[in-house]
């Protein structure tokens, strides 16, 4: 991958330090009840605590990225997760460990945001946000087989969340800095756009990501308590399972928009309502590794298309910050609903109402992949500079339009709506052209289209 300024590998190292923490909260949970005194609901409500950070960091950045640039607001996030974290892993009582678990998360989630909002505005974000899934399920996969080995207590995780932090920071440099203010006065960047859609998706990922996370926040409980396993096979069943993400991920990037966005939301989706119920209701190895296994390939699967269509949704990412926050809100519920439902009703029981929520879900989040982002991609599109997703304009765009193209050669950035009722779409023209350079040569027009549903 290209070390240059715009290569993908800075966001997918961001996203990576801000998505680990979520990733390692079955052990984190797990070691918090055993090493700190914490009850299962305690452990679980202080996770909550974790994620509910993040996602407050998540909506307080919305929008904003664009305006700071993506690099100081990387580092701040990273420096955060490195200070909250590493104070938690030192600290040895439970209102310092919990303050720096605040901390650590309210980090996460602005390095979160960062990424989110960048791999919005690259050619194709769905690549790029299952890569960040890809490597963020090889570390968690890595340090969950590393861990249960170097015991530690409640330390070891946390230190390990820390130090991906500070080692992800040198990649902050091939980021961008602030945008000026002839650089972000683009009519393109006013109210938010497929509000309906936008909301609909954010409320179904807050509810989705609830019932993954209340699964995984007691997953490691469940295989000790239910099925009978140690510590040990516990974090083998899931170096396996975040394995099996891996092959998944890397299949949904094979795959790409090939059959658009629907398809694998509503499909995956189901799988994983399904797997959820055979999790939580195993008592031995076999089911147990079976569920998880079959969980954690089809979850980063259908999370990739989820981000990738909040993504195709605003091309400031504002939505792809928005719905990631919604979707943080989920996670950070999801291990206090999941403690609660256990105690209260038990493991299998609880599957059942998580697995039947995933599945209520599942409609109207399909449903707004089919609207706005389940078809396959136009081949040959690209994106301009600052994200919006664009086809560019050719001589095979026939006939059938009304309204006048913009004029090339004008300093100003100029819209133009067309409209192509046969499609039923809106064609937004955006042309740009470069001034004259000191040799006298003619600028460079460049004629683009961005394409959505209404």
């Amino acid at each position: 991958m290209s070390s240059r300024p715009g290569a993908a590998w800075p966001l997918v190292a961001v996203f990576t330090a801000g998505y680990l923490a979520s990733y390692l909260l079955p052990t984190v949970v797990g070691r918090l009840s055993a090493h700190l005194g914490l009850s299962p609901a305690q452990a679980g409500l202080v996770g909550s605590a974790l994620l509910l950070s993040s996602a407050g960091a998540g909506f307080t950045l919305a929008g904003r990225v664009e305006r700071y640039g993506a690099r100081t607001p990387a580092r701040a996030g990273l420096l955060l997760a490195a200070i909250g974290y590493g104070c938690a892993a030192l600290a040895g009582s439970v209102p310092l460990v919990v303050l720096g678990v605040v901390v650590g998360g309210f980090g996460s989630g602005t390095a979160t945001a960062v990424a989110a909002a960048g791999i919005a505005a690259r050619r194709d974000p769905h690549r790029t946000s299952s890569l960040g899934l890809l490597t963020v399920s090889a570390t968690a996969g890595v340090l969950y087989l590393t861990i249960p080995h170097l015991g530690g207590g409640h330390r070891l995780p946390f230190a390990a969340i820390a130090l991906v932090a500070l080692l992800v920071w040198p990649a902050t440099a091939r980021l961008g800095g602030a945008t000026t203010a002839e650089e972000t006065s683009s009519p393109v960047t006013g109210r938010l756009p497929h509000r309906r859609s936008g909301l609909v998706l954010a409320g179904g990922m807050l509810v989705w990501s609830m019932a993954q996370n209340a699964l995984w926040g007691v997953s490691s409980r469940i295989g000790i308590t239910q099925a009978g396993l140690t510590e040990v096979t516990v974090g083998a069943v899931f170096a396996a399972a975040l394995g099996a993400g891996l092959l998944g991920v890397m299949g949904a990037g094979l795959l790409g928009a090939r059959l658009g966005r629907a398809v694998p939301i509503g499909l995956g989706t189901v799988v994983i309502a399904a797997s959820i119920v055979l999790s939580s209701s195993a008592r031995d190895l076999g089911s147990f590794a079976t569920g998880e296994v079959l969980w954690n390939a089809f979850y980063p699967v259908v999370l990739s298309y989820l981000i990738g269509l909040a993504a195709s949704l605003d091309v400031r990412g504002r939505w792809a910050v928005l719905a990631g926050s919604a979707s943080s809100v989920g996670v950070a519920c999801g291990p206090l609903l999941g403690s609660v439902l256990s105690e209260e009703a038990g493991y299998p029981v609880m599957g059942l109402i998580l697995g039947a929520a995933t599945l209520l879900v599942a409609a109207p989040v399909t449903a707004v992949a089919l609207h706005t982002g389940g078809r396959p991609l136009v081949p040959g599109s690209v994106r301009r500079r600052g994200g919006a997703p664009a086809a560019l304009l050719a001589a095979t765009t026939g006939g059938g339009l009304s309204g006048a193209v913009p004029k090339l050669g004008s300093p100003e950035q100029a819209v133009t709506e067309l409209r192509v009722p046969a499609l039923r779409r809106r064609l937004l023209v955006r042309s740009a052209i470069r001034t004259a350079g000191p040799d006298g040569d003619s600028g460079q027009s460049n004629a683009y289209a961005s394409t959505s549903d209404r």
